[in-house]
Parts: C-alpha cells; structure tokens; sequence
C-alpha cells in the first residue's frame, strides 16, 4: 500500500503510511489504507445520515428538489476527488474530509449556526466546524474501545477549518497549527476549496429554481454572463432548465481548471516537498488565479445580498432563530425536558467538571436535529395539543 501511495502521488501528498496516527491504537485496516478507514467510518456514522434532513439554503419540507446538507456534501467529495487525482494529492483523506466537513452542522443551515451561536456566547459560542471535530471525536457513540470515530490526525485536522487561539489550546495536537500559525495538508486546503466551488454554483441552481433570482441578474455578473450567451449561441432552442444547467456545468468546469493550474503552478514554484513541508509554508498552495478570485468574490457578493438576504430566506431565517432560541431557551432553564439519554449526558458532565455544562450538552443536543425533528421537537414542547 505504502509503495503504491509513494509511486502515484506527489511528494507533498499526505501518505496513509506516514500518518500521525489515531487518538487510540487500532490494528491495521489492510486492506484498506487508514484514510480509506475514516472515511467508511465517517459514511456509515449517524450524523452524515442526519445531513439528508439538514438545510442547505431551503428548509427540507420547501421541496423534494432542493440541495440538502447531504447532496452538498456528495457534490462536495466529488469535486474535491477529482481534483485531487489531476494534483496527485491524497484522494481518500482528501474525499474523509469533504464528507465529514459539515457533520457538526446545526439545522436551518447557517441560520440555525448563528442563533445557536447566540445562545451560547456565554459559553464559549457555537460554531459549525468546530462541533464537527466533536462529532468525530465525541458524539458519535458506536465504537466499544472509544467515543466518537477516532478519525486520523489528517482527517480531524482538515475538519477543523478555522478556530481561535483559545479554543485551540484545549485541543491538543489538532490545534497546534492555529497556535503556529502553521497550514494544514493540502488535501484539507482542497475540501475547502471545493466546499465553496460547490455551494456557490449550486446555490444558484437552487435559487432559480426557487424564483429568489433570475437569469436576468446573474447576467450581470462576468463568469455567469461568459458562460450563458455560449451556451444559448451554442444551442438556440434548449429548454430553458438545461441551459441553467449547461452554463453552471461550465462555470464549475472554469473553476475547476483555474484551481488545479494556479495550484500546479505554486506547488512548482514553492518547492515543498513534503507534507510536512506545506504545513510550514507561509501561506495556503490550493488557490484560484488572480483573476479568478475576483470573478468568484462577485458571485459571492451577488449570492449573500440577493439570495440569502431576500426576503423568503429572511423569513425561514427568522423561524429558526425562534424555534433554536426557543428549544435551548426550554431545555436550559428546565434540562429534564431533554431525553433521557441527553439528560444523563448533562448530569454526568455537570458531575465531572464540578460545574454546569448542561450548555454545551443542550448546544449538542440541538445541533444534532435535522429541520423536521426540531420543527416537531419546539412543538412537543410549546403546542398544548401535542401530547408526547
């Protein structure tokens, strides 16, 4: 296995053999490679089953064909494997962390994360990569030697996108990069790249379709405006759905390729040899061109003032902050509301640490719900008509 990795892939790739290894000793995989390991791991977990009822942008019940967290998270490992094949990166570590990098997110999407956040500013906040490395570590119960996945130093690293000085120093090894300053592996830089790749082409798909913004609109933006008059020059009479189609298939296309030359070309150009050599590096080696980045912060921009600004999000936005807020609000003052596996989690929490941590417990608790389960759990709790 180990002689394989070192033939296909480039010398700063991260090797399954030259792992940093696992929280807690396990035999070996063989014949799957360790990264092979987590990411079956991850896929048969039950927080990436939960991403099928997650929000993307759309709560779930607005319709059978709107992107979930899970369908994100798919498009997410595709893309970031292809890419990792053409830069003869690590495409099994690289395909564990797009799978696993929205575990620890809460539902209603980024709106539930900021009402969370809220609730727990007196207690170190919320934030969603943060609880995925506790999803992995932690939460997920399955094991008989270990709680949580006990995922590889590559894995976990590569989760944890970002995270302040503070929070790092609690995490031992995995947060010694943010105390550094150091970067992560490239295959970890790769997932995040084609995180963004993927939510920012396939928001648009879903805001059309959901008629929050129109063709007319997204003309006005370069990389969107390129693409659509070639497709409709191209084929005059296709239907209307396949064009949309058709122009981001090839706008993906134009990120993609711009990601892998600019990175090929900096990878040449700093002369890291290692994987250990990249984490030293002063600065990210996976980024777009120059003219690229600027093409994408415009799509960006477009997408946060007119699709998650307007005003239909901005009401889902609001029943979310109300039914999260109203959930921890509930289980706070009163935690023997929580179930009983939840509330034996907060007494034994409280009981070792010899002060509350029901707050983190409850944070876990909610983070965990998909859409229709919190929607159902605010109403056990507030409607005097549901009874159980």
């Amino acid at each position: 296995m180990s002689i394989d990795e070192k033939a296909q892939l480039a010398p700063y790739a991260s090797l399954a053999a030259e792992s940093r290894g696992r929280e807690y000793n396990e035999s070996s995989p063989y014949p799957r490679s360790e990264y092979q390991r987590d990411r079956d791991r991850i896929v048969h977990c039950g927080a990436f089953r939960r991403l099928e009822y997650k929000t993307q942008v759309f709560v779930n019940h607005e319709g059978d064909m709107f992107r979930t967290r899970l369908t994100h998270t798919i498009e997410v490992a595709q893309i970031a494997r292809s890419i990792a094949r053409a830069l003869k990166l690590n495409e099994d570590l690289t395909e564990a962390i797009a799978l696993a990098h929205d575990l620890g997110h809460t539902p209603f999407g980024h709106a539930g994360q900021d009402a969370l956040n809220a609730c727990m500013r007196e207690h170190d906040g919320f934030e969603h990569n943060f609880q995925s490395l506790r999803v992995v570590t932690l939460l997920e119960q399955r094991y008989a030697d270990f709680d949580g996945l006990n995922l590889t130093f590559e894995s976990c690293e590569g989760i944890l996108k970002h995270c302040s000085k503070e929070s790092a120093k609690t995490l031992g090894p995995i947060g010694e990069r943010f105390l550094n300053r150091e970067q992560p592996g490239l295959e970890a830089q790769l997932a995040n790249a084609a995180d963004e790749i993927a939510y920012n082409n396939h928001d648009i798909d879903d805001g059309l379709r959901a008629g929050l913004i129109t063709i007319e609109q997204l003309c006005e933006l370069p990389i969107f405006a390129a693409y659509y008059e070639e497709v409709v020059s191209e084929y005059a009479n296709l239907a209307k759905r396949r064009v949309i189609h058709e122009v981001i298939r090839r706008m993906i296309n134009a990120q993609v390729n711009d990601l892998i030359a600019t990175s090929q070309e900096l990878l040449s150009q700093s002369a890291v040899d290692s994987a250990n050599a990249v984490r030293q590096y002063g600065k990210p080696l996976i980024r777009y061109s120059d003219s690229m980045a600027a093409l994408n912060l415009q799509l960006k921009r477009f997408l946060r003032e007119q699709l998650y600004c307007h005003y239909r999000v901005k009401r889902m936005t609001n029943k979310a902050t109300k039914v999260i807020s109203g959930l921890y609000d509930a289980f706070i003052n009163d935690p023997q509301l929580l179930p009983t596996s939840a509330y034996g989690l907060a007494e034994d929490d409280n009981h070792r640490h010899h002060e509350s941590a029901t707050p983190r417990v409850v944070a876990d608790y909610i983070a965990g719900m998909t859409d229709r389960f919190a929607i159902k759990e605010y109403s056990r709790i507030f409607d005097p008509r549901e009874l159980t």
